[in-house]
Parts: structure tokens; C-alpha cells; sequence
């Protein structure tokens, strides 16, 4: 099983510290960001894939492309700055995420999107992840519709340019029940610990690391998931704030590692 590590775990850490700290932990994959801790803004990417492997990391993503399905000229430039970051960085793909904001974005926009991002992403060499989010006001909520978009949108050889995060919190979010694996190119993991917020409230502030009270159902869904045949990275992704303020985040880092491999004998 191969865990990797985004930024936004550790986002007080400059990327060397995050890099550092990944291969303390045992984890040789990390994903950077553009917006908590913004690397692409403050970091040239011949240097970040210079540190990289100088670090002994690989650079699986580049978080995120927002709002990929709501094309415009800006979105256009904004997808060309990423990718030409990711591919330069040497990042095998770019996370694409959906408007999340209480606006419906209608299928055939979600496909021309897509239409327009794969010429893209193809002269750069790098793969797009689509990462439906189940929040009620998402977009674009469900896998099998992303699914049913890159299809439409690129035909049969969808899976060369698009594939998916299956995200642990917004499946369970969304109420998905099937598991993609064949689509699957990265899988984001982190816990919902709060006993009394419901299920439609949950909020990225109320993701930390994965323990027994885990609402998500984290360990079936990574079960499934590997019994299903995925064999790529599960990254870990808490956004909420007491994990960013932890004093020692190695160490709970290291906990949820160790509880984690436990309970799954891996």
C-alpha cells in the first residue's frame, strides 16, 4: 500500500520541511498546492523539481485547477499556468476540481470543459484528476457522472488523459456506493472525528487524521478500494485548523500511519 502526503497536512512547513518530513514518515510521494501553502506562485518549477529529487520525492499532483468545469478565458490561462507548472515541476498530473459554490453547471458545459482541457494537458504529458466534490452545493457531486463526462468528451481513450480522486470524505458526502478503481489515479483519505455535525454539514474544516471514531468509514472504503484492484497512492488531506496548529504534526502523522497499517495489515 503507498501513502503519500499533501501540503495542506502541514501547511506552516516550507517545501523542503515538507519534503523532509514525507521521507521521515516513510512516504516518498507528495502533492503541492496553489492555494494553502501557495508553492506555484512563490516557487519556480525547474526548482521544485530540482529539490524534488534532490529530496529523494516524487511529485504526484499539483492541487488544484478551480472551478475546470466552468470554462472561460481566465480558467483557459489559469489551466495553462498549472500545467505548464505541473509538467515543468515534474508532477504527473494536475487536480481538477468543480464549482462548489450553489450554482448548477449543466453536463454538456462539464463535457466541453473537459474538450477543451485535454489538448491541454496532452502537449504537456501530464494526466488531469477530476475530483468531484460531494458538498450539497458541489457541481459536479458523483463519479459516475464525471465518468459519463470524460467519456462524451474524449471517447475511448478517455483513461490517457482524465481520471479520477476518489476523495474518502466526499464519497462518503455524496452517498456514492461504487468504487471506481480502473478510473482511479489518486485517492485522498482523511477523517471526520466530530460526533454531533451531520452529515450535510461536514465542512473540509472537520477533516483530520483518520482514528477509531472515524465517521467516513475510511478503512472500508480503502479496503474496498484495494480489494477492487487500485493499486495507486492514498494521500493524506485534513484541512482542519487544530491539525495545521499541531506543535508535533510529525507525530500524529506517524500515529495515523501506524493505526492505519494496524488495522489493515499492510
Amino acid at each position: 500500500m503507498r501513502f503519500a502526503l499533501n501540503h495542506i497536512a502541514v501547511p506552516k512547513l516550507g517545501l523542503e520541511e515538507f519534503f523532509a518530513l514525507a521521507k521521515r514518515l516513510g512516504i516518498a510521494e507528495v502533492e503541492i498546492r496553489n492555494d494553502l501553502p501557495n508553492v506555484v506562485d512563490h516557487w519556480q518549477p525547474i526548482a521544485v523539481k530540482q529539490l524534488a529529487a534532490k529530496m529523494g520525492v516524487k511529485l504526484l499532483s499539483i492541487n488544484a485547477l478551480y472551478p475546470f468545469n466552468h470554462w472561460s478565458d481566465e480558467l483557459a490561462a489559469k489551466a495553462v499556468k498549472l500545467a505548464d507548472f505541473a509538467a515543468a515541476a515534474g508532477a504527473d498530473a494536475l487536480v481538477m476540481c468543480p464549482l462548489n459554490e450553489g450554482v448548477e453547471i449543466a453536463f454538456n458545459d462539464l463535457v466541453t470543459a473537459l474538450r477543451k482541457l485535454k489538448p491541454i494537458l496532452d502537449a504537456r504529458g501530464i494526466m488531469g484528476y477530476v475530483e468531484p466534490l460531494g458538498f450539497p452545493v458541489s457541481s459536479l457531486r458523483h463519479k459516475s457522472v464525471a465518468i459519463d463526462a470524460i467519456k462524451a468528451a474524449v471517447g475511448d481513450d478517455a483513461r490517457k488523459t482524465f481520471k479520477l480522486v476518489h476523495d474518502t470524505f466526499h464519497h462518503h458526502l455524496a452517498g456514492e456506493k461504487d468504487f471506481y478503481p480502473a478510473w482511479t489515479g489518486l485517492v485522498h483519505i482523511s477523517g471526520v472525528s466530530e460526533p454531533k455535525v451531520a452529515v450535510t454539514d461536514m465542512l473540509d474544516a472537520h477533516r483530520v487524521l483518520i482514528d477509531r471514531q472515524d465517521r467516513l468509514g475510511n478503512l472500508a472504503q480503502i479496503k474496498s478500494l484495494l480489494a477492487a484492484g487500485y493499486q495507486g497512492a492514498f494521500s493524506f488531506e485534513p484541512f482542519a485548523q487544530e491539525i495545521h496548529a499541531l506543535a508535533n504534526p510529525e507525530a500524529a502523522l506517524r500515529e495515523c500511519l501506524g493505526y492505519l497499517r494496524g488495522e489493515l495489515n499492510v
